[in-house]
């Protein structure tokens, strides 16, 4: 009694689950037509239906008692249906290459699609869950490679090779340090002398100066390329170089004699691994 209960129970919540991800495409592909929403990684799709399947496949086979030849048939026809949307979820990501990362407490998604075929690669910024519209475009053709890290909980840091093989760094911001008082210049706001372990910035009139391993690099401001309101990124022969974002910590003030606090990072643009350097304010 109390198995057939059980079973009761869990066919029940897997018809109400498929149910759920059946609604969850047909909302999808209503705002998909109408207000081009995505999913933020396309193979989702093709993994909603199969769960869909599933649990529905599932719900009958604990709630229905079926005859073995028909249950055998049914047993197929999922399998069919399975193996079909792996098959298109393997061509789809052949075709649109996924870029997917979650930020240290899982409150920001990153995410990039690229055209394998042409290597235009256009960021999405999500909305709703794991919904989401497309923002911009990267500005150079990729050749598929990517490297992503989190500078803070709402910094990432995506650096990238294109077709010429140069190195660019797209910055992805998700806030501010000013209080939401309004747009603010990240270089001006770390004016000032910034020392770590490993090296130390410079910021003043002239633009940004970094000394790492003995060398000093010059950038001029007409080479500081800022994103959002969060960092900057040094650029140098039409490559990214250095990108300088603002730790949580960091406090932008309105008045411009109230001298900055906080932290901020250094990150070097290269595709291998590297660590980000933590600066304190030695002015």
């Amino acid at each position: 009694m109390k198995q057939n209960k059980s079973r009761k129970i869990c066919s029940w919540v897997l018809f109400l689950l498929s149910i759920g991800f059946f609604c969850l495409q047909m909302v999808y592909l209503f705002v998909h037509r109408r207000f081009q929403v995505e999913y933020i990684d396309n193979r989702i799709f093709y993994v909603v239906n199969i769960l869909c399947v599933l649990c529905a496949g599932l719900a009958i086979h604990f709630l229905l008692v079926i005859a073995k030849k028909p249950k055998m048939m049914g047993a197929g026809v999922l399998l069919l249906f399975t193996f079909f949307n792996v098959g298109l979820l393997f061509y789809s990501n052949q075709q649109i290459k996924n870029i997917v990362s979650f930020s240290p407490g899982l409150k920001h998604v990153l995410s990039i699609k690229e055209t394998t075929e042409t290597g235009e690669a256009i960021v999405y910024r999500t909305y709703f869950g794991i919904l989401a519209l497309p923002k911009e475009r990267l500005p150079y053709s990729t050749i598929q490679e990517f490297k992503v890290d989190w500078l803070a909980k709402d910094i990432a840091a995506v650096t990238y090779k294109a077709k010429d093989y140069s190195i660019h760094q797209y910055i992805s911001t998700y806030g501010d340090r000013g209080g939401g008082s309004g747009y603010y210049y990240v270089g001006p706001s770390i004016y000032g002398h910034w020392k770590g372990e490993q090296a130390e910035v410079i910021s003043n009139k002239e633009g940004i100066s970094i000394i790492s391993n003995g060398k000093i690099e010059k950038f001029d401001w007409d080479h500081v390329v800022q994103f959002g309101t969060l960092a900057v990124v040094l650029m140098a022969n039409d490559q990214a170089i250095w990108t300088i974002s603002l730790n949580e910590n960091f406090e932008v003030h309105p008045e411009a004699t109230v001298p900055p606090t906080g932290d901020i990072t250094l990150y070097k643009a290269t595709m291998e691994k590297t660590e980000p350097i933590k600066l304190y304010n030695h002015s």
